[in-house]
């Protein structure tokens, strides 16, 4: 799994403009984009932009499918902080520790902004 640092860029300017949710641990089940939701941003804005919205790559697939993009955290307009949260869940569960230090660096900017 490789370390997505464009997205990571990103959502550190969004959450500086103000595009943010500083939701609560477990509301990204309901938050997070669904299937068609993914598939429409793809359709208007391509894969490129859809990376954007992944801290992780997984290099294994293809550019142009989303199964090579991994540890989502927003809705493709703000960062959410539950799926920061999510994200930095699993990439610690997985021992990447690249993913969670930049999700821990993102939680905090969210704090600060307060």
């Amino acid at each position: 799994m490789k370390f997505n640092e464009d997205a990571s860029a990103f959502a550190a300017r969004l959450i500086r403009e103000e595009h943010v949710i500083a939701d609560g641990k477990g509301a990204w089940s309901k938050d997070r984009p669904s299937a068609e939701e993914e598939n429409q941003f793809i359709r208007l804005h391509g894969f490129g932009e859809y990376a954007k919205w992944h801290l992780g790559i997984d290099e294994r697939y293809g550019a142009n499918t989303k199964r090579r993009y991994k540890f989502p955290y927003g809705d493709f307009k703000n960062v959410h902080r539950c799926g920061l949260l999510a994200a930095r869940s699993r990439a610690r569960q997985y021992k990447y520790s690249d993913i969670d230090d930049a999700a821990a660096r993102l939680i905090e900017l969210i704090r600060q902004r307060k």
